[in-house]
């Protein structure tokens, strides 16, 4: 039996990968070194990050300090989400948002370092490894249309994208819709970030329907939970509209 035109594409793809990593080797997605694998980190950048797991805040995700006896931490919340529960209904983040997180989330929404998503976007799967299998679609915080102008990309659309690759679960990147620029949030305190929000988005209603967000469950993606400010705002007009269920991912959070 010859070889089959799909098995020599697999064939030539594979020799261009070799030939294309003898002469581009993979890098550090940190500090640039080579590494033996691509996406990827070296040992050195890997120490520094501050990846987030159990025990934590069975809602918004904020890790705790001391491990629960005997899984007694399961389902259990933090002090802020007891006082008030958020509008999204889940949210983990892969990293602590600190001095060697920043530095990845600059480059990539700031720098043109897009080719950081890969790396980016595994870590997100591993982060909502418990959303994956009941999500229905992966929807990312959209930009305005005068900031996606200068930045060229959003950079929640990318991640969203490859989670979509990753998990096999559809995603759509105009449904959500930013309605008005909003300033920069760094700097505000909870209550700023919460008017600067207020009324920002709005759901495509002709793309809602299209798409079945009725009754959907969504994973929401973005940057950075830092109050949950955007996070909030953003579940609260997609059930507006009709989702029966928020989970938001992020790259990073911040932990005081």
């Amino acid at each position: 039996m010859g070889i089959l035109p799909a098995e020599i594409g697999r064939i030539v793809g594979n020799v261009m990968q070799i030939g294309l990593r003898t002469v581009l080797p993979p890098r550090c997605g940190g500090c640039g070194a080579v590494t033996d694998t691509v996406h990827a980190v070296c040992a050195d950048c890997w120490i520094g990050l501050r990846f987030i797991s159990d025990p934590l805040c069975a809602c918004c995700g904020y890790p705790f300090e001391l491990a629960a006896e005997d899984n007694a931490g399961d389902g259990i919340l933090c002090g802020e989400c007891l006082r008030k529960k958020p509008a999204f209904d889940r949210a983990r983040a892969a990293l602590v948002y600190d001095d060697a997180s920043r530095d990845y989330l600059l480059r990539f929404k700031h720098g043109d370092r897009t080719d950081l998503t890969p790396l980016l976007s595994r870590w997100l799967v591993q982060a909502g490894r418990d959303f994956w299998a009941d999500a229905d679609i992966i929807l990312p915080v959209p930009l305005h249309r005068t900031r996606l102008l200068m930045r060229r990309y959003n950079q929640s659309g990318l991640l969203a994208a490859s989670l979509s690759r990753h998990t096999g679960i559809g995603w759509h990147g105009t449904v959500l819709r930013r309605l008005r620029k909003t300033r920069s949030l760094g700097g505000l305190g909870p209550s700023s970030r919460k008017r600067e929000v207020g009324g920002a988005f709005g759901v495509d209603d002709r793309i809602a329907q299209r798409i079945g967000l009725s009754g959907a469950r969504v994973v929401l993606i973005d940057d950075v939970l830092t109050t949950g400010a955007t996070a909030n705002a953003c579940a609260r007009i997609l059930k507006r509209a009709g989702a029966m269920h928020v989970d938001v991912i992020t790259v990073a959070r911040v932990v005081r």
